[in-house]
């Protein structure tokens, strides 16, 4: 890495800081905290119009740090946030949108719809940067909150002179599918049979052999490119069947039906790549556990949850449900936590994620490590919402989140819920139409609809949500009468009738059935 030495100087700041950068701090800390919630990463072509609107997931983060009253926070994006959509996350908490509170929250765009990382716009832009320094009183109390860190993030912090909350891209390969893949192995965590480092149509061959005399039971093995996203950097091919193994690997299947066989196959060969077997069984699920590595190596485990998939093949990340069930959640927690111990040896900082599969076998439920993602995720901001909101905790032994009184919560979150003449609608018939429908945030009960993702639904057609209950039966009932307002509201808009007249009810079909890929 090219500024490497001086990096990790910076970086060295984070144990002094490091009681002060967690999300749940509270009292009289002083920080400042720069979030840029920047997808400093390879990401398919159908997401880059939703960039905008992606930047703006972490604005429950200014909840919980801004409850200390002498932290601030300076929030960058790539275009001007909506004044309502900042109204509406203030609003959420009683009490708490103040003249001080705001005076403690700067928001700074660069007017810049470029579809591009937003970090590589702030570096382009020194009037910005000017800006955002301006905006940190003491750069010795101040660090960057970033969504993955690239080095474009490392950059940026040493222009700023600030550290970041994340783990260096020197130690990036461990949240490569090869990666992930050794430290699982490293750490003798359960993980499918397969190879790692592929790059060529003869490796591919060469590990469909392995797998077969494994796994002589398995029937199909997945082809995984060492830095695809939310499944889309995934391919599938039969380990029996007509015709040669080359002629399979050709006609593979692919997640992205936006890519062609020959675009996959040279993309392997430029970045690597695995073979797996496709683990699979009549009772399937697939866990995902999140967890945090402080500098000191301390490991907590934050979350568990049952990733919702779909897309062409099934496989693509649409939304998730916390917790995860109670039969696995420990046993992945465990496992989770084996590995999380192996990267902090090697230097890991932050939030990351550890993707599972789980079976049910003839005495239980079997799990499959399958990929790490060394970085923030479609089930960060989920989780923090509802931390923020309720003040409670997940206890990982027991696999539940309780809030203070002991009531334990659930959710249903989703990046992508979408639907026929979605895009019709603005943020703001999204902001009007919930609470006509008695699906919002209520302090009170601490049960609701929090929305995310707003900027999107003219842009894309789509909205994400958050949908906390007190059973999981409540969370999904939330999020369906949700959908069916959004469906009403946006039939209604179709055709030409007034606002007055939106209404509920519409008809029903299962939660999280179309969506684009999240991350």
């Amino acid at each position: 890495m090219l500024h490497e030495p001086a990096f990790e100087d910076l970086q060295s700041h984070l144990r002094r800081l490091w009681p002060a950068v967690t999300a749940r701090s509270v009292g009289d800390v002083e920080r400042t905290v720069v979030v840029v919630h920047s997808l400093s990463l390879a990401i398919p072509e159908g997401m880059k119009p939703l960039l905008a609107a992606y930047e703006e997931r972490f604005l429950c983060l200014v909840l919980s740090l801004l409850r200390s009253p002498r932290s601030r926070v300076v929030y960058v994006t790539s275009l001007p946030i909506l004044p309502r959509l900042v109204d509406y996350w203030l609003g959420l908490v009683p009490g708490f949108d103040t003249a001080e509170t705001r005076e403690r929250l700067t928001l700074v765009s660069v007017v810049d719809p470029r579809q591009m990382p937003l970090t590589r716009k702030l570096l382009d832009h020194p009037g910005v940067m000017a800006r955002i320094a301006a905006e940190i009183p003491d750069p010795s109390l101040a660090i960057i909150l970033p969504f993955t860190v690239s080095e474009l993030e490392v950059e940026l912090a040493l222009r700023l002179g600030i550290p970041l909350y994340g783990t260096s891209p020197s130690l990036a390969h461990w949240g490569t599918k090869s990666g992930s893949r050794r430290a699982f192995r490293q750490s003798d965590v359960p993980l499918p049979s397969g190879a790692e480092d592929v790059s060529s149509i003869a490796d591919i061959v060469q590990a469909l052999d392995h797998i077969r005399s494994e796994s002589p039971a398995a029937q199909e093995a997945i082809v995984k490119l060492n830095n695809g996203v939310a499944g889309l950097g995934n391919g599938f091919v039969a380990l029996d069947g007509p015709g040669k193994p080359e002629e399979r690997i050709r006609a593979i299947r692919l997640e992205d039906e936006t890519a062609t066989p020959e675009s996959f196959l040279a993309e392997l060969a430029t970045d690597g790549g695995v073979v797996e077997e496709r683990i699979a069984g009549a009772e399937f699920s697939s866990p995902s556990v999140q967890l945090r590595v402080g500098p000191d190596r301390e490991i907590d485990v934050l979350s568990t949850h049952d990733q919702v998939l779909g897309g062409a093949t099934g496989g693509v990340f649409m939304g998730a449900r916390f917790p995860a069930s109670a039969e696995y959640a420990a046993v992945i927690s465990r496992e989770a936590r084996r590995v999380g111990e192996m990267l902090a040896n090697e230097g890991v900082i932050g939030r990351f994620a550890i993707d599972f599969a789980a079976v049910r076998g003839r005495t239980g439920w079997d799990v499959y490590a399958l990929e790490i993602n060394l970085r923030c995720g479609g089930t960060t901001h989920p989780m923090l919402t509802l931390q923020t909101l309720t003040d409670g905790f997940y206890d990982d032994t027991r696999g539940l989140f309780l809030v203070p009184d002991g009531r334990p919560k659930h959710y249903l979150a989703t990046d992508h819920l979408e639907g026929p003449g979605y895009a019709r609608l603005t943020p703001d018939d999204v902001f009007d139409v919930l609470p006509e429908h008695g699906v919002s945030w209520n302090a009170d009960r601490q049960t609701g609809v929090v929305l995310h993702l707003v900027s999107a639904i003219a842009v894309a057609g789509l909205v994400g949500l958050t949908a906390i209950g007190d059973t999981p039966e409540e969370a999904d009932a939330l999020y369906e009468r949700t959908r069916q307002a959004l469906d009403k509201a946006s039939a209604q808009v179709r055709e030409g009738s007034s606002r007055s007249r939106i209404a509920q009810g519409s008809q029903a079909r299962s939660p999280l059935t179309t969506h684009l890929p999240s991350d």
